[in-house]
């Protein structure tokens, strides 16, 4: 205890002392009970954001934010689907997508850098950040040794490596740590999967110490440690969490790799609003016993475009909502709440005399905008791309698809009405029955089917619009591919011979999207309008006017809304707008009227 005690004093020193800067290379190690940098014990405080999920243009700024409370560290997940959208074609380099330009804003700030790579990383991110192209291959099974998945982390591994191999600690970067997979305990136990990914870093010159991360239970330690790892707890909040991890592996240190002072939120919920004693209880063991920690997260950002993630709890599936303000101590929107200040304070009674943290950069400026009106403008039914027939209909992935929509038509022969069944429908269905609206089956309910009436048509025509929420992110049913997955019966009968149109609604599709009115009363419309700004800030969209669907703003994809809530409004950063004139376009499965919305300040 008494070594224990002298470590922390000098880890205190080290913790203020120790920046990431450039000018210096330094080295970073792992003992039996401390992280060392430059052979002292060093207490990383640890602030998590994902670049993926923050415009690029404000991530200097939330590394600033994370620094003014108290962290000397910055943990990112990187999201490999994010960077190989197309098989075999990786984007390291442009915008958000430039993980080395965030890297080394980190040392420009002073700050240390853990890297969480995956393959996989949960995060409430699409299908964890697996590529979906790996379920093209049907009996694919992914997190372990199938040599088709590990074909394909094989190429990541060696594309990631490039990118990050200059930034390690080892070579004068920030980098001083790097995770095996993540929270692997909680999923499975191919440990020879496990040895070979920390095998394929090494190989790939990856050469800082490792991390894993899993709960604080014997069986997830013994499933999901590596050894010679540092061992992760999310969280280790406890005396009791951390004698767990020493019993799996007495010779590395251990940390508390996420602390939460926060929680997601899924579609139909209230809001997760962690109160502040929980965290600050956690913080306050952690820094009196000297421990390292990460904060997850210290600022979530947003889930744009289709990248929300879903859980499959004890509910069956829960989409993720598109903000993730996960109600963390930096909001959305990049602004210090309560939450900050009370651990700003708590971190600021642990500095050496007459230190002080360094001051918050200043807010990003927010404006609103006044009502304006979305006038249906276009159908999804005037912009079908051409159709490919299949006996039986496929999920999207069969036919190269990765997110948006698909449209499955067939003509009933045989049963013309009764009770329609979707087989493990994926996630959201609009039913037509010879053009006509019929209703809604919903997946997060646990609906499966839906009847259909009887009709004076010889052959009804009958249509599906599914819309492929996120891909489930954790545990067991992680293998969830999009669309109808097995097959659709009426009365029994399995419907045979349809047409497939896939509507993966990318920016190109939207910003060739024409006027028409062919198909003006029935649902599936498009809404266009513009809004004027004298000058430029973040906003939040407020959708309430409106039922369930996708925002674009100048041709880029807000993320999803939906009327059940608790989301309402979606995060627009500044540098999606411009002064003067803004053009803005909604995808609404049930609207068909002209409705409005406004820009706010807050979500």
């Amino acid at each position: 205890m008494k070594k224990l005690i002298l470590g922390g004093m000098l880890a205190l020193s080290c913790w203020m002392g120790q920046s990431a800067d450039a000018q210096s290379k330094h080295t970073f190690a792992l003992s039996k009970e401390a992280f060392l940098l430059d052979g002292k014990p060093f207490q990383m405080i640890s602030g998590e954001m994902h670049p993926a999920r923050i415009p690029h243009e404000y991530w200097r700024h939330r590394i600033q934010m994370a620094k003014a409370m108290g962290c000397n560290t910055i943990a990112a997940y990187v999201f490999w689907n994010y960077h190989e959208q197309v098989k075999g074609q990786f984007d390291f380099t442009t915008g958000n997508h430039n993980i080395a330009a965030f890297i080394k804003i980190a040392q420009e700030e002073g700050m240390w850098v853990l890297l969480r790579p995956g393959p996989y990383v949960c995060a409430e991110w699409e299908f964890g950040g697996l590529p979906p192209y790996l379920l093209q291959t049907p009996d694919i099974k992914v997190r372990c040794m199938d040599p088709r998945y590990m074909e394909a982390v094989t190429r990541y591994v060696n594309e990631l490596s490039k990118a990050v191999k200059p930034l390690l600690v080892t070579n004068g970067g920030p980098v001083v740590m790097a995770q095996v997979e993540n929270e692997y305990g909680s999923y499975g136990n191919d440990k020879n999967y496990l040895y070979a990914l920390k095998e394929l870093w090494v190989k790939n010159g990856i050469d800082v110490p490792f991390y894993t991360a899993d709960g604080a239970t014997a069986y997830m330690l013994e499933a999901g440690s590596v050894p010679g790892a540092a061992i992760g707890l999310d969280s280790g909040g406890s005396e009791e969490d951390f004698a767990a991890a020493a019993k799996q592996n007495p010779d590395v240190p251990s940390f508390s790799s996420e602390s939460y002072p926060g929680w997601l939120t899924h579609w139909g919920e209230q809001w997760q609003r962690p109160g502040v004693d929980g965290i600050l209880k956690e913080v306050k063991f952690l820094m009196d016993t000297k421990r390292s920690f990460n904060l997850y997260v210290i600022h979530g950002g947003t889930n744009f475009g289709f990248t929300a993630g879903a859980n499959s709890g004890g509910k069956g599936y829960e989409p993720d909502v598109t903000s993730y303000d996960y109600d963390a101590p930096i909001n959305e929107q990049g602004n210090a709440t309560p939450k900050y200040e009370a651990l700003r304070k708590l971190l600021a009674s642990y500095l050496p005399k007459g230190k002080k943290l360094p001051a918050m950069p200043k807010p990003i400026p927010a404006v609103s905008f006044p009502e304006v009106t979305l006038t249906p403008f276009t159908s999804v039914w005037d912009h079908l791309p051409e159709a490919v027939h299949a006996v039986q209909p496929q999920p999207f992935e069969a036919y190269g698809q990765d997110y948006g929509f698909m449209l499955y038509k067939t003509r009933l022969i045989g049963h013309k009405s009764g009770k329609l069944a979707i087989k493990e429908l994926h996630d959201y269905a609009t039913v037509f029955l010879n053009g006509k609206y019929i209703g809604k089956i919903d997946r997060r309910l646990g609906e499966k089917s839906i009847d259909l009436p009887k009709s004076d048509v010889k052959d009804p025509v009958l249509e599906i619009l599914v819309e492929g929420m996120g891909r489930i992110n954790f545990a067991e049913a992680m293998i969830d591919r999009k669309g109808i997955t097995d097959r659709v019966t009426l009365n029994g009968m399995t419907l045979m011979n349809w047409d497939v149109y896939g509507l993966p609604m990318k920016e190109n599709y939207i910003g060739q999207l024409s006027a028409s009115g062919n198909h003006a009363d029935k649902a599936g419309q498009f809404f266009k309008a513009s809004f004027q700004l004298d000058k430029t800030g973040d906003t939040y969209i407020d959708m309430s006017s409106f039922k369930k669907g996708i925002v674009w703003v100048n041709g880029h994809n807000l993320g999803r809304y939906w009327e059940i809530g608790p989301q309402k409004r979606l995060y627009c950063p500044a540098p999606w707008l411009k002064q003067g004139s803004n053009e803005i376009i909604v995808f609404d499965l049930h609207q068909e009227t002209a409705a409005a919305v406004k820009g706010e300040q807050t979500l």
